[in-house]
């Protein structure tokens, strides 16, 4: 049976459905290649000095980050479940409402700004009227869904062709920057970006913050790998390697032109057309990635295998927020994904480690507590480490839900809170 209909949201994925390393790998850079991620370098790019400040964030911001999805995915394909399912053994049937909601709305959030900033900026490109950014808007809401509303292969299938198209002009491009820092003739453009002021913590937040709530959600195609450590390197591959690769990007569009965006560096090296082909193509390989995770939640949430129609709801959700001016949001929203979403994931891993590592062969009972008190204490302790302790909120609060979960599990009372 191949990857199908529905593709396993309530089950366990069938051996004759798993996939291997390459085509793994390729779909998760796919969703980690995003045009706000280089523009959440941009910021970076103009408040730290590239080397060794901002080298040294960008390493050890996406080795959080990397490590996090990493733990996830070998979970997920030891389980054989995607988290946001596998957390209803931690959360109970109503309580894992919490990560369902968190999970699917955070991922909505994500396509109504790719969806908004697109047209935007494509109407900038191609020189339209204003007029055009509500079609526009609107086309690529409803458009970008078509992909995830086949499944994993219509993910599978545009990756393949779009990542290594990306790679080959993003190394170009910074390859030209290269050639035009060192030159006499080159005169850096006034970047009118400012200089925020940001502290290491905060800039670690927002590089976490990034692809924290997709990080998270990477199960949902990690479950699929043929072996646990395919899963890991894959996620390594995408949210250690890719994720730096384009805040890099960012950086260095925002240092040596005054952008932050890929297609507008590509503009201003004299690559416009393919500027916005790369945009293009950028932000539809996460966006039907994100709808995807968005149908994956909403098939926990309502105890459905109908993800095409939730696909097509959440694309419609998506497009109406993006029609509303949600991009403008942008860096609140990735704080607050860095504080909300690293606990959840410290809860699941602790619960897999103390709980279900043992069995094997273990499987979502068909039924379950309403709610489990200890993982909802747990995700709150979590969540309040993350907002009260001085440093990277992200890390925190993946430590802090995690060390909560395994101090309740030991407690004399635990019974109490289980």
């Amino acid at each position: 049976m191949a990857v199908g209909y529905d593709d396993y949201p309530l089950e366990k994925v069938p051996p004759e459905a798993r996939r291997g390393f390459w085509s793994l790998a390729l779909l998760l850079l796919g969703f980690t290649f995003f045009s706000a991620t280089m523009w959440a370098g941009g910021k970076l790019g103009v408040a730290f000095p590239l080397f060794p400040d901002l080298t040294l964030l960008l390493l050890a911001g996406n080795l959080l980050l990397g490590g996090y999805a990493a733990l996830l995915a070998w979970i997920s394909r030891r389980t054989g479940y995607a988290t946001v399912l596998q957390s209803r053994a931690v959360f109970g049937r109503y309580g894992n409402l919490l990560p369902e909601l968190i999970l699917g709305f955070t991922q909505i959030g994500w396509y109504a700004w790719g969806s908004a900033v697109l047209a935007l900026l494509l109407a900038k490109g191609l020189g339209l009227s204003a007029a055009w950014n509500l079609p526009l808007t609107v086309l690529f809401g409803l458009g970008f869904c078509a992909t995830a509303f086949i499944g994993y292969r219509g993910l599978d299938l545009l990756s393949r062709v779009a990542v290594p198209l990306m790679v080959l002009l993003i190394f170009a491009s910074l390859a030209k920057a290269v050639v035009d820092v060192v030159s006499p003739d080159f005169v850096r453009p006034v970047a009118g970006l400012g200089a925020p002021v940001m502290g290491v913590g905060e800039a670690l937040t927002l590089i976490v913050g990034t692809f924290i709530s997709g990080g998270t959600q990477a199960s949902n195609w990690t479950r699929f790998a043929r072996t646990p450590s395919q899963a890991v390197w894959a996620t390594l591959l995408a949210f250690f390697v890719g994720n730096a690769l384009m805040l890099l990007c960012g950086a260095v569009g925002a240092s040596v032109y005054g952008q932050t965006d890929m297609a507008e560096v590509l503009a201003v090296q004299g690559f416009a057309g393919l500027g916005l082909l790369l945009l293009f193509l950028n932000i539809w390989t996460t966006q039907d990635n994100t709808i995807y995770n968005f149908s994956m939640a909403g098939c926990v949430m309502l105890n459905s295998t109908r993800r095409r129609l939730i696909t097509l709801v959440g694309a419609a959700l998506g497009t109406l927020l993006a029609v509303l001016g949600i991009y403008e949001l942008l860096v609140p929203w990735l704080l607050l994904l860095g504080t909300l979403v690293p606990p959840l994931g410290g809860v699941v891993a602790a619960h897999y480690f103390m709980e279900l590592r043992p069995q094997p062969d273990w499987t979502l009972p068909d039924r379950l507590p309403a709610f489990r008190l200890r993982g909802l204490l747990a995700y709150g302790a979590g969540v309040g480490a993350a907002l009260l302790i001085p440093g990277v909120p992200p890390l925190w609060g993946v430590l802090g839900a995690a060390g909560a979960y395994v101090i309740l599990g030991k407690l004399p009372f635990r019974r109490a809170v289980s």
